[in-house]
């Protein structure tokens, strides 16, 4: 009988201590947590957090962690005391944006199973006396959100994985970690070496640390974050006792940037009004563990009273109870943040067996344990990570100057309102395509994907809107949809659909896979038929074990042992990389590369007459590709759309991606060629039923569900997933990625409203755009099976009701000739 690995985990805060009963859960018994404060308060962020617990996110799988972490703690005890007080929470509005806003969440919410309502003022008040109705305009009302005691809960998951075998060491720094021939073997602490087939980093703020002992880079800023007790509020005096603490809601009052809970009859304050206060470890107190108090710990700097007081009038404003109170304490505990806001999950790519789960607050704690549980023990998780796998990031974007600059923007936007398309404001132009100087002569509008400037629309075509033919002339929008948009986007849609246009296409990863293990590599990590001649291209699929989608991948063969994959991000390089042998070679060139996609009915027009290769379709098919050159360039040709019209995707060396666009630019004016942006390729992507992977589709769903079955070649032999998905097909699937057209032909969504099927909620929107081509707002959505062309529907979008219709896709050129031309 086999044994199960040795797994030490580093923090026993509440990440730590979830992991170890997630694990011993599963069976796995030789757990070790280690911590360097002592037991069951260790001075980390566990021992002074609050407690709040906010279930809706714009992110289903940040909301599925915190329902999770509800439900665990819910069930848990110490003694008979609560683990979570489910009291409610209750956002509030004072602004007629933020208002909007919470319709808004209330739709996030009903897309992701989490009850709540928008309610008015009165009813705001009845929930939550202390408020003055006066001065709110409504607020949003989430029953089952709720208190976590965090601290105790601790107690309680350290008492049940030790009951099934897990030991939990106090006081115990950890000095390295041990590794041989790239595998972790152990930890190095002060009290002696613990050996280890797995090592779990749940070090909160201390991660950074522990990850650069075997070389990760770990990108998090600790902040120190302000929160304050007032003495005894009048109003509260006799509403709880010490054992239930609190019976009010949990309060947000976003627009000041302030929350709220009781402790009996005082009130709990926390702010992120104030500046930024990003602390290095190294300037953190020392406190030893005779002196670490809740009052005095490494995590719980001195309260800066100057940086409160606008917060404290604000606070009297909004609950009027306060203005006979005083503040009685406060301090500046210390949190991390990282530079898009999500969580910190993966294995180091150097040293395998050492994971971290860092930059958890209290809220995902349990959800987040049991998804890295389920990775240790399974080999995937059942929820969609790929919005906090550690190596979602490219690598400026885990420089120190980085994650410094964007955790502290983060931290002081963290209850704004955010807009879906709403870029960074700094830092910019950080990575450029060689067009970049074009572009802006052209007057581009750029939003921002990974450090890369990316043209959304350029002002240059401006003067075309008044020449679009009346069914092309966009509608009005709402002021919503209507941010970080342009008309213009029209124009150039209707550009590429008769005429032509030049889409830059350089930020989209490229990786070159290469050697003699190349064509195996790829033939076990896909769904396509790899072994084609030297020139195709293939759609496929990277699935996990249980038939998710990992990834959807464009698979160049540019010569036996050498191909260029179309990625989708840094995830993909770094599943590749990981699964490489010595006789396969991953390199990631888009850097050193450019492309542009020449797309429209007379991009061959364009195209061919600066060059001596033959463009014809018969030389060149569809889904075929060729090197060539192009005004004496040398490029690789790849005869691809993802608009739907007829075209290619030229690439070329970065040194020579300036000049080409110049010659194709110039030989395109008497054809009406355009620079077009993002928002044009988007929509007309969407017309094409063509699919986004992390959006449209992730490892939650199966190829057929997808309606990408036409992307696995199961009679091809083994592949990675096969076995899970034998059995499937598209006629046994029970919910599918559905087309919708909106009826009322004006309402444009942007996505994750909830949709209604027969009054109920049924799915949600993952995808959405105007359709230029059919004048008609579109979007994709998952939804029952049973939903087949024809079934009306409606969305859900800021508290109203939209009508749509299902329908059959592609929208736009089923028969697809107008890209095989």
């Amino acid at each position: 009988m086999s044994t199960t690995p040795r797994v030490v985990i580093i923090g026993a805060g509440i990440v730590g201590a979830n992991l170890a009963d997630e694990l011993t859960e599963r069976g796995w018994t030789r757990i070790t947590v280690l911590d360097q404060g002592p037991l069951p308060l260790t001075g980390g962020s566990t021992s002074h957090a609050p407690g709040l617990v906010y279930q809706t996110n714009p992110s289903k799988t940040m909301t599925e962690f915190a329902t999770y972490t509800v439900n665990k703690l819910s069930s848990l005890d110490v003694d008979g005391a609560w683990c979570f007080n489910q009291v409610g929470g209750l956002e509030v509005a004072t602004t007629p944006e933020r208002l909007a806003d919470l319709h808004r969440k209330q739709g996030w919410a009903t897309s992701w199973g989490v009850p709540g309502e928008v309610v008015g003022p009165e009813e705001c008040a009845r929930l939550h006396p202390l408020l003055d109705p006066e001065q709110i305009l409504g607020g949003f009302h989430t029953p089952t959100d709720g208190l976590a005691k965090a601290a105790r809960a601790v107690v309680a998951l350290r008492r049940r994985a030790e009951s099934r075998g897990a030991e939990f060491r106090g006081s115990v720094r950890v000095t390295g970690i041990s590794h041989t021939g790239g595998r972790v073997t152990g930890v190095r602490t002060t009290a002696g070496d613990f050996p280890a087939d797995i090592v779990v980093s749940c070090a909160g703020f201390w991660g950074q640390a522990i990850g650069e002992m075997v070389g990760m880079r770990v990108p998090l800023l600790p902040l120190a974050h302000q929160y304050v007790r007032t003495g005894q509020v009048a109003d509260l005096v006799g509403r709880n006792d010490e054992l239930t603490e609190a019976g009010l809601p949990i309060l947000r009052h976003q627009d000041r940037d302030l929350y709220y809970r009781e402790h009996v009859d005082c009130l709990g304050i926390g702010s992120y009004a104030h500046r930024p206060m990003p602390v290095r470890l190294s300037d953190l107190p020392e406190v030893s563990d005779d002196d670490l108090t809740e009052a005095a710990m490494p995590s719980m700097l001195p309260f800066t009273e100057e940086d409160f007081a606008p917060s404290w009038e604000h606070s009297r404003q909004l609950l009027p109870s306060l203005r006979s109170a005083k503040i009685e304490t406060g301090f500046n505990g210390i949190f991390s943040f990282t530079p898009d806001g999500g969580p910190l999950i993966g294995e180091s790519p150097d040293v395998a067996g050492f994971w971290i789960a860092e930059a958890v607050w209290v809220t995902h704690s349990s959800g987040v344990a049991r998804s890295v549980a389920q990775l240790l023990v399974d080999g995937r998780s059942e929820i969609a990570l790929h919005g906090c796998d550690v190596h979602r990031f490219d690598e400026i974007e885990t420089t120190e100057a980085y994650v410094d600059e964007t955790a502290q923007r983060n931290f002081v936007e963290i209850y704004d309102v955010v807009h879906p398309l709403q870029p960074k404001l700094s830092p910019r132009d950080l990575r450029v395509s060689p067009f970049h100087a074009r572009q802006k002569e052209l007057g581009a509008f750029f939003l921002e994907a990974h450090g890369w400037e990316r043209p959304h629309w350029y002002e240059a075509n401006a003067h075309l809107v008044k020449e679009l033919p009346p069914e092309w002339q966009p509608p009005s929008r709402d002021a919503w949809s209507a941010m970080f948009h342009s008309p213009i986007a029209a124009a150039e849609a209707w550009q590429t659909r008769t005429a032509v246009a030049l889409y830059d296409m350089t930020p989209l990863k490229r990786l070159e896979v290469s050697g003699p293990g190349a064509l195996a590599f790829l033939d076990r990590l896909t769904t396509g038929k790899m072994d084609k001649s030297v020139g195709s291209v293939t759609y496929t699929l990277a699935l996990d074990e249980a038939g998710g989608i990992r990834s959807d991948l464009t698979v160049a063969r540019l010569g036996e042992d050498r191909f260029q994959v179309g990625a989708n991000g840094n995830l993909d390089l770094a599943y590749f990389r990981s699964e490489a042998g010595g006789d396969v070679q991953v390199r990631d060139i888009t850097g050193g590369t450019c492309c542009i996609g020449v797309w429209g009915p007379l991009a061959r027009d364009l195209v061919q007459p600066l060059s001596r290769d033959d463009f014809s379709h018969e030389a060149l098919k569809y889904f075929r590709c060729m090197p060539a050159h192009i005004a004496g360039i040398p490029v690789t040709a790849m005869r691809l759309s993802y608009v739907g019209e007829l075209g290619w995707e030229i690439y070329t060396s970065a040194e020579y991606g300036q000049r080409l666009w110049d010659v194709l630019f110039e030989a395109g004016r008497p054809l009406g060629v355009v620079a077009a942006g993002r928002a044009a390729f988007n929509s007309l992507r969407l017309e094409k039923g063509y699919r986004s992977w992390g959006a449209d589709m992730t490892t939650e769903h199966n190829p057929y569900e997808a309606g990408l079955g036409f992307a696995v070649r199961k009679q091809k032999g083994d592949f990675v997933g096969r076995d899970a998905i034998a059995e499937v097909t598209d006629e046994t699937v029970t919910r599918r990625l559905s087309c919708l057209t909106i009826d009322d032909g004006r309402s444009v969504v942007l996505g994750s409203e909830p949709v209604f099927l027969d009054g109920g909620p049924a799915g949600y929107v993952t995808s959405a755009a105007f359709a230029h081509t059919l004048g008609v707002p579109i979007a994709y959505a998952w939804l029952p099976a049973a939903a087949t062309p024809g079934t009306a529907v409606e969305i859900g979008y800021f508290g109203r009701r939209v009508r749509a219709t299902v329908a059959a896709e592609p929208l736009v050129d089923p028969e697809m000739l107008r890209i095989r031309r």
